[in-house]
């Protein structure tokens, strides 16, 4: 008899090209509705509806029912970590769209991966953190030193809720265009809403995009050297 987790399931879940469209569209942290889904998957609503059901019983989105409108968003921040990781792989493995678009550079050099920052400018983050020491551990074990928790009060950020939260404070992501690690968990949320605060950038309406003003992302790059 067969032991331990079953990914099999997993994989069927995500491996269905509409399926996998549909959670792609999720991975921007935002709850879409079903006709929002069935545009991004190419489908009919029907057949959307069928998809959202078995990916609900999975376990891998949840909806929630507002006025007339039914909405759809990822169950967590783990499947949005392994979405991510599984884009990542993919990348490495050569299994890429035959069709890119102008939203591609642009998704490269940063973007919401779920609820923390992703793209060329999330890898520049998390590999600034490490050089300076204030991450260390391996990907799957990440700590904030000493230094690191004090360099986190001094940009902004309250240490002490992010600890007390269920989420792990410190967790890597494989980012799939770099194919280098971004920073995931509450510290990575954290940064993500800091820099919205701060207005160095904003997402681009109905995308994952995150668009740096200039004056933004000279402060983040003087923040956050490599």
């Amino acid at each position: 008899m067969k032991e331990g987790p079953d990914i099999a399931i997993l994989g069927s879940l995500i491996g269905d090209p509409a399926r996998a469209n549909m959670l792609t569209a999720l991975l921007s942290g935002k709850a879409l509705t079903v006709s929002e889904l069935a545009a991004e998957a190419g489908i009919t609503l029907q057949t959307t509806s069928a998809h959202l059901s078995k990916l609900e019983d999975g376990g891998l989105v949840r909806r929630r029912k507002q006025g007339r409108h039914r909405y759809f968003s990822l169950t967590d921040a783990d499947v949005g970590s392994l979405l991510e990781v599984m884009m990542g792989l993919a990348a490495k493995k050569g299994y890429l769209r035959t069709r890119t678009g102008p939203k591609d550079p642009a998704l490269r050099k940063a973007r919401v991966c779920y609820n923390h920052l992703a793209g060329e400018l999330g890898v520049r983050m998390f590999e600034s953190l490490v050089a300076n020491e204030f991450l260390i551990g391996s990907d799957d074990s990440l700590e904030l030193t000493g230094p690191g928790r004090s360099f986190v009060l001094e940009f902004g950020i309250d240490i002490e809720t992010l600890k007390n939260s269920r989420r792990p404070l410190c967790k890597s992501c494989l980012d799939w265009s770099a194919r280098r690690n971004h920073l995931a968990g509450s510290l990575g949320t954290a940064f993500l809403e800091h820099v919205f605060q701060l207005r160095w950038a904003k997402r681009r309406e109905g995308t994952r995009i995150v668009e740096f003003t200039r004056t933004g992302e000279t402060q983040f790059l003087n923040q956050f050297p490599v």
